[in-house]
Order: C-alpha cells, then structure tokens, then sequence
C-alpha cells in the first residue's frame, strides 16, 4: 500500500488525499482521528482486509491533514465532516459501512445523518463525540477564549497537539450525546477500558443516544486508547466483517 494517493479537489479548489478501491459489498470508508491520518495502523490493516477480500474501501485526509492541502488549524467539525462527505458522494454508490476512530467517530455519525439513506452500518472505534464538551476544562476553555488556541504535548506525536477556537465552538455546535440520533442503521461500538483519552463511558451513552435498535457496545478491558495491538485489529476486522451487507 505504498501506491500515491489520488485526490480530489472541493469545491473552492482545495484537494483531498484519498485512496479508494471498487469492489463488493458496501463500501467501508475509514474516518481517522484527530491529528491522524489515512496512513495509520488500523485503517491500514483494515484496507488490507478489504482488499483480500474484494470489499470496496476508501479512506482519506481531511483538509489540512496528512497528504490533503490546507492548514490543519483551518479545519473545523463541520469542514472535516463535509471533506468526508464530498469525497463519499463523489467516489461512491450504494449502501455504506462507516467506521470512526475517536474523533472520527463523531464526524462519522455527523456524516451518517447526512447521508442516512444510503447507511448499511457504522462501526466506531474509541469513539469521541462531543469532546469539546467533556474534554476541556474550564481553565482550558479560559485560555481558548483568551489566546485563540491550546497547544499540548502529544502521545502520538512529535507536533503539539493543537485545538483552535474555532475548532473548539464548532464542535460545541454540533454536540449528539444526550438527544436522539436518528440512525437505524447497525451500530457497532468497540472501546478499551484503559482508554485514557476517551473514557470508556462515552461509548456507554453513545450507545443510549442512538434511536436503533441493533446496537452493540463492545469493551475491551485491556485495551488503550489506540486499540492497535493485534488482538486489536482481529477484533476490528471481525466486527466490520460482520456487519450486514447490502
């Protein structure tokens, strides 16, 4: 998979990095986390699984991310859920299985209303919806107001870990948790008990916030926030396998 990703360009001409192969079945599109790209462990394995078995797949970047243009500190909830979205309706057809990881998992689900008609399933890996809500303190949304901006050290990477403003007041306007999510769709939630970034619980209500009813929260007591282990990824793999086709 080392191939150059194609791209496609959004309307006001800025070009999103993808990947995409046609095959069978739904396709299952990857929404990576926050800082992440279309180039991480599990998407990676995922894809790879896709393609030894003929499934159609597509991952991304979202703008400012990975090998897509634009400026990451540009980017907003409902930017990066539309990026996902335009690049959606232009590759594909027919019936689709989402599958988020952390704050991917929210603008999955953002994703999944606007396109409900054509939703075969979702499954969410660590999923953090609404952690402008829960993940801040007061004192971080002091300095958001004030500087416009936190930087943090980050686990995952050398970068600092950035969260912007209007990042942050784009999220708070786009908040799920609490109110019913109107997707009937399969749902299928996998979080690791050790998680550290996302309490576990946030799949919990998650769960309780979604109208329908074939859901399923899946919780791995040992497991971190990344779920990258090779137990991981079967588990990963096994759960978007099993979810119903067209």
């Amino acid at each position: 998979m080392n191939e150059q990703p194609s791209f496609l360009a959004r309307p006001d001409g800025l070009r999103l990095a993808y990947h995409y192969r046609k095959g069978a079945g739904p396709t299952i599109v990857f929404f990576p986390g926050y800082m992440s790209d279309m180039e991480g462990t599990k998407v990676l394995a995922l894809d790879g699984w896709a393609e030894r078995n003929g499934r159609a797949f597509l991952r991304f970047d979202y703008s400012g991310c990975g090998a897509s243009e634009g400026r990451f500190e540009d980017g907003t909830v409902p930017i990066w859920r539309d990026d996902a979205i335009h690049l959606i309706e232009a590759l594909t057809a027919g019936p689709l299985i989402l599958v988020g990881s952390s704050m991917g998992g929210w603008l999955m689900l953002l994703a999944a209303l606007e396109l409900k008609k054509r939703m075969a399933g979702i499954a969410g890996i660590a999923s953090a919806p609404d952690f402008t809500e829960w993940g801040f303190t007061d004192a971080d949304k002091a300095i958001l107001r004030t500087e416009g901006r936190i930087e943090e050290p980050s686990a995952y990477s050398e970068a600092p870990y950035v969260t912007t403003l209007s990042f942050w007041e784009s999220g708070q306007a786009n908040l799920l948790l609490g109110s019913g999510i109107d997707l009937q769709c399969p749902v299928r939630l996998l979080h690791g008990q050790m998680d550290e970034d996302v309490p576990w619980d946030v799949s919990i209500r998650l769960a309780a916030s979604l109208d329908g009813s074939d859901i399923r929260t899946i919780l791995i007591k040992d497991g971190d926030h990344r779920l990258s282990r090779d137990q991981d990824i079967a588990l990963i793999i096994d759960t978007v396998a099993a979810l119903p086709g067209e």
